[in-house]
């Protein structure tokens, strides 16, 4: 029996995917063998010495210690693309809201409240309330994998001439994008071309402040932006000072922060995203089943701190290794079964990073020597069998 803790509440759509004969799932579940979260911090949870797994319900993991966790063995799943209708479906809103003044005329409509003269009053002042269409207009994608790339299209279908740009285009990403979107050769092209330009990327050290005072000194004036993907991504203070010269025309973000809210020319939305029944159950369900797949077989998929490692599991002992990813480790971890006399039946490594992964199947069962000396061995980080 697997022991599930749940740090937010999970879709049951999702949770349904796991056998109650085989897995124990609750809020109040104590040494969990698996952790399913959404929004909760992590960062000072201090973890069990049983705890093998973290499934984030939903794409971005920066509130898991996912470094951490690697050097414990314990291996961080996220849900990529699972979500990606949703915010797609925002992104394309927010394109309109940059475009007219919808949320100021809404907001400008409720003061007439109890007025008798409202039609009138919505006739004469609608003006100050205008925009612009975005057919014609020129819309650059940063980042172009689930989301972007379902954005991009459809933003062609829009009747918008789009740019994209991603240094870390998959080969299935550049499949399912429309013929019709061009590739930007780097950010700047889309920084000078661009009318619209929305980002699609993680927060790392790299992406932090890409929009910057820099940045946008190289943009078109009047150009609208929409960051849906992280706050850190946009520099706020730069941002208010670029709005508040022109250079920015609009500025329509889904993570308001003390320094957006309120400002002028800066439409903030409530983090509602991933904030559809449809995506959270995607998510849920996603990540159930790579916990599932992960606790009863040991293989990997969507990890952000290990490599995927999907071998067919055929009933055989089945030891799990994580490793640093360094010189020598394959030859020792099997000499090791050598030295037993352990004839392996299959292995597989890959890695990711400065982490490695290793299956070794075996037939029969495994000795407790052989953990031992496997664990023995410098830059063996945990092992498991199952």
């Amino acid at each position: 029996m697997y022991n599930v803790k749940l740090l937010n509440k999970i879709a049951k759509v999702g949770t349904d995917n796991l056998d109650p004969a085989v897995y124990n799932i609750g809020e109040n579940v104590e040494n969990p063998d698996a952790i399913m979260v959404r929004s909760a911090v992590m960062h000072d949870m201090e973890f069990n010495p049983e705890l093998l797994c973290i499934a984030r319900a939903g794409a971005g993991v920066n509130n898991i210690p996912v470094d951490r966790c690697a050097k414990e063995g314990i291996v961080v799943f996220n849900t990529p693309g699972a979500n990606a209708n949703g915010v797609k479906e925002l992104a394309i809103c927010a394109l309109f809201l940059a475009a007219r003044k919808i949320t100021a005329g809404i907001d400008w409509t409720k003061t007439l409240i109890g007025n008798p003269d409202a039609a009138k009053a919505v006739e004469k002042g609608k003006s100050a309330f205008g925009g612009t269409e975005i057919k014609g207009k020129t819309l650059g994608v940063i980042g172009l994998g689930a989301i972007g790339g379902m954005v991009a299209n459809t933003a062609i279908d829009l009747g918008m001439t789009v740019y994209g740009c991603d240094p870390y285009l998959s080969v299935r990403a550049a499949w399912a994008l429309d013929s019709h979107v061009k590739m930007a050769a780097n950010f700047e092209d889309i920084y000078k071309t661009a009318d619209y330009i929305t980002l699609h990327v993680p927060a790392t050290p790299s992406t932090k402040n890409m929009i910057c005072a820099e940045t946008l000194a190289m943009m078109k004036d009047g150009v609208k932006i929409i960051n849906l993907a992280r706050a850190d991504l946009v520099n706020a203070e730069d941002m208010k000072a670029a709005l508040a010269s022109g250079k920015v025309s609009a500025y329509v973000t889904d993570f308001p922060t003390p320094d957006t809210i309120g400002v002028d020319g800066i439409i903030t939305i409530p983090h509602l995203g991933a904030s559809t029944e449809e995506s959270e159950d995607n998510c849920a369900v996603m990540a159930a089943k790579e916990l599932d797949e992960y606790l009863r077989s040991g293989n990997i998929q969507n990890s952000v701190n290990f490599p995927n490692v999907v071998v067919p599991y055929t009933g055989l002992t089945r030891v799990c290794i994580f490793h640093d990813n360094i010189p020598e480790m394959i030859s020792k971890i099997s000499g090791v079964f050598g030295e037993l006399k352990i004839n392996i039946e299959h292995l597989n490594d890959q890695s990711k990073g400065e982490n490695a992964y290793t299956i070794i199947d075996v037939s029969g069962n495994i000795p407790g020597e052989v953990v031992e000396k496997l664990n023995a061995i410098e830059g063996v980080n945990r092992v498991r069998v199952i």
